[in-house]
């Protein structure tokens, strides 16, 4: 069930009980230690999407910068092997190279993601958008290239440095993968990164 949590979650990617609604036909799939994971189909695709709601420790500078260190998210985003800085567009954008470890016999795969973050002036939400360009750097050996992810992310500060987020996601992983392997490890992916994610933000509050 491990193949492809990996690519469920890469942004990297949320409830302690934060409703939602019936008519956005989302299926709740795992709601624990405050992480509730959600998924539905999408029109004309075999494959899900993904939805994580919950609440994280840290203010949304921590969470900014743990995201825009990208050759620290293989501490956190479940099986990435390595990632690296590609070009820093400005303060905001940035686009960088991840290689996922997937486990024999599935080919290792690798992305290239333009990571966007956007700061409200007046509320200071974040809304933030990592979407793949498969294009941007040539193929590597021995790695199948994701043609497409897309994730978003809307964080909302609360009170006592605390953060709300709304994360979803959506992937195709590319190559021979079933795409009932991929649904059926969707939620296992998702729920580890943001236990991990929340550790990072929780030591950096401790400090």
């Amino acid at each position: 069930m491990k193949i492809t949590c990996h690519l469920i979650i890469i942004f990297f990617t949320w409830l302690p009980v934060y409703k939602i609604s019936a008519q956005d036909n989302w299926e709740l799939k795992k709601n624990e230690n405050g992480i509730t994971v959600y998924s539905r189909g999408i029109t004309n695709e075999k494959l899900k999407e993904i939805r994580v709601v919950c609440e994280l420790p840290g203010t949304t500078a921590q969470l900014k910068e743990i995201l825009q260190n990208v050759g620290g998210h293989a501490r956190w985003v479940y099986l990435t092997k390595k990632t690296n800085l590609v070009k820093k567009v400005d303060d905001q954008t940035l686009i960088y190279y991840s290689a996922s470890d997937m486990p024999w016999p599935v080919t290792d795969r690798d992305l290239v993601v333009e990571l966007t973050i956007t700061e409200a002036p007046d509320s200071g939400n974040l809304s933030i958008r990592a979407k793949s360009i498969s294009d941007y750097l040539p193929p590597k050996k021995d790695y199948v290239r994701v043609p497409y992810s897309l994730a978003t992310w809307e964080v909302v500060p609360l009170p006592n440095n605390k953060l709300k987020v709304d994360y979803t996601f959506r992937v195709n992983p590319g190559g021979d993968i079933p795409s009932w392997i991929v649904n059926a490890a969707a939620t296992t992916g998702p729920y580890n990164t943001f236990v991990k994610l929340r550790d990072l933000l929780a030591a950096k509050q401790a400090r």
